[in-house]
């Protein structure tokens, strides 16, 4: 994780509480990190799986995403050197224990929809 929880050590006594909240997320936040998360706790999955699977995503958002993830601990990539080469992503130890917040996220999210239409 490195320089990327920068700030969310120092917090102050008012806002400690929520640091923990504004630090997860930091690092779920995102147009599609959670769409990832969601496609990756459930199989492992190469690069060009999941962009098919993300519509409207482009290649470099994608690979932004997965970068990000990869350094927060939440994404493994394995590259398989094989002709050509094949680029995989899983869900770390860490990034599956995120499975149920994002499962959570989504029915709130579902409901919240069915309660605004």
């Amino acid at each position: 994780m490195g320089n990327r929880l920068n700030g969310f050590g120092d917090c102050s006594i008012e806002v400690e509480r929520a640091c923990p909240i504004e630090l997860t997320l930091h690092i779920i936040g995102g147009k599609w990190k959670g769409v990832i998360i969601n496609i990756l706790s459930k199989k492992d999955t190469r690069f060009n799986e999941l962009k098919r699977l993300i519509p409207g995503i482009s290649q470099r958002m994608l690979t932004l995403q997965l970068r990000e993830l990869e350094a927060d601990g939440i994404v493994k990539r394995k590259v398989e050197e094989t002709i050509p080469i094949k680029v995989g992503y899983s869900l770390t130890h860490q990034g599956e224990s995120l499975t149920p917040i994002i499962q959570s996220m989504r029915m709130w999210g579902n409901d919240y929809i069915s309660k605004n239409e």
